[in-house]
């Protein structure tokens, strides 16, 4: 499947963004299918217990998973400028440099997890009755860092040039291959839990391969030997985009493993439920984060054209169709979240009931909230694609004050429950910084074309 280019610069905003998030959002849903099929196979299987051990290895594995991504996307800001500007040779050297940067960047995240695993486990006091399963589970998707860092850097190149269609066509494949593999691994080999991990790097290598094949394909990208020598003031560009958006994503995710400190205090019962809702949180922020990626193209590729009233437009229109989805979404949760929470779950009746009452209370308290968050993703992804990933990052440095001063104090005063409003108060305060940010930065912006 050859990859196609889309210009940005034309056209209706709202349809473009719709047009480009799509592709995104299917991708996305397919993506989430590992993590969903990895949870039900292993809660149906291997009981409560197995759950709570990948609600333990969460946010550990979303670090990793998170940091490689903020790099990715850092890297993309300047491909999708370079692409918007018709600059070709610039955009080649740039996507030379940043797998360059990739590469280099995986080798050391690898080294560090790796090491990082158990003592990191320890700290967060998992309990003993996981901590094995935990670890296993972790150890065997560090070892798949490379691949992730090469699926997440193809595609990103192939989304900065407007390509949202071919990373769906590799998530698609991917989890169908995901899916498969669960079930061989665990239920007829009864490998477990580190089955269950082992089918998800497998289909990862599938996912990163077919981008490769497409990209090979692209006569923009006609790489020359050239292209890969390092130049230091590219690189350091290239980190200057790429460490914030890392820094912030890791940022995000020590507060959600405070988080997950304190949920490990209230016993295995919570655990597993606390973990099947946080399953479900990749489907309620699915379209969130297509609109996001949406926006850095678009954003990028009109600033690259000098087009600063279509950027304008076009986060009106983002910000109006992801308000809608996320209303969608939030009742779809509501009225059927408890049947589909469910899945995930097996025991003894009284556990069962236990966990799931948990967890649905956890997944309405996100749901009613949920715009909020649809939001965040919006504002972030615009100012991000202004090539702005400072104010992104001071927005994860308030949500790591606000998720971890909201889990630490508030279970204090109303009990367990209380945890459930971490992640909202961390929405919000990240929306307070990126709103203001977005106003003023576009103020700047509009100047010059103004007084012109």
């Amino acid at each position: 499947m050859a990859a196609r280019t889309q210009s940005m610069t034309e056209g209706k905003p709202l349809k473009l963004i719709l047009a480009f998030s799509l592709p995104l959002m299917l991708g996305n849903v397919f993506q989430q299918l590992y993590t969903v099929v990895d949870t039900m196979v292993v809660g149906q299987a291997l009981g409560v217990g197995a759950l709570a051990a990948l609600g333990a290895a969460d946010w550990l594995n979303w670090m990793v998973l998170s940091t490689i991504q903020g790099f990715t996307q850092g890297f993309s800001i300047k491909m999708s400028q370079e692409f918007g500007a018709g600059a070709y040779e610039k955009l080649r050297k740039t996507v030379a440099n940043s797998i360059l940067l990739a590469v280099l960047s995986s080798a050391a995240l690898l080294l560090i997890s790796q090491a990082a695993a158990r003592p990191v486990l320890a700290l967060l006091q998992t309990p003993e009755a996981i901590i094995g399963d935990s670890l296993t589970y972790l150890r065997i998707m560090f070892a798949g860092i490379p691949v992730v860092m090469a699926y997440n850097i193809l595609a990103a190149i192939l989304r900065s040039m407007g390509d949202g269609k071919t990373p769906l066509y590799a998530m698609v494949m991917a989890a169908l291959i995901n899916v498969a593999l669960d079930l061989i691994f665990v239920l007829v080999f009864h490998w477990g839990i580190a089955g269950a991990a082992g089918a998800t790097v497998i289909a990862q290598v599938c996912s990163g391969i077919f981008c490769l094949t497409a990209i090979l394909k692209l006569p923009v990208l006609d790489f020359s030997k050239e292209d890969f020598r390092m130049e230091g003031r590219l690189c350091l560009h290239l980190m200057g985009l790429g460490l914030p958006m890392a820094f912030q994503n890791a940022i995000i995710s020590v507060g959600g493993m405070i988080v997950q400190f304190v949920v490990n205090g209230f016993g295995v019962l919570f655990i597993a439920g606390f973990t099947a809702t946080n399953k479900l949180y990749g489907i309620l922020e699915v379209a969130a984060t297509s609109y996001g990626y949406a926006m850095v193209t678009y954003v990028g590729q009109n600033l690259g054209a000098g087009k600063i009233g279509r950027i304008s437009k076009g986060m009106h229109a983002a910000i109006a169709v992801a308000v809608a989805t996320s209303a969608v979404i939030a009742a779809a949760m509501l009225l059927f979240g408890k049947i589909i929470l469910g899945w995930f779950i097996s025991g003894n009746p009284e556990d069962v009931a236990a966990t799931l009452d948990i967890a649905y209370h956890y997944l309405a308290v996100m749901s009613i909230f949920l715009p909020v968050l649809y939001i965040l993703h919006v504002t972030r992804s615009s100012l991000q694609g202004m090539g702005n990933t400072l104010l992104p990052m001071l927005s994860g440095i308030a949500e790591f004050i606000m998720r971890t001063g909201t889990a630490m104090l508030l279970p204090l005063a109303v009990g367990a429950e209380g945890i459930f409003y971490a992640e909202i108060l961390a929405w919000l305060g990240a929306d307070v910084i990126l709103i203001t940010s977005y106003v003023v930065k576009m103020r700047k912006l509009k100047r010059p074309q103004q007084a012109g």
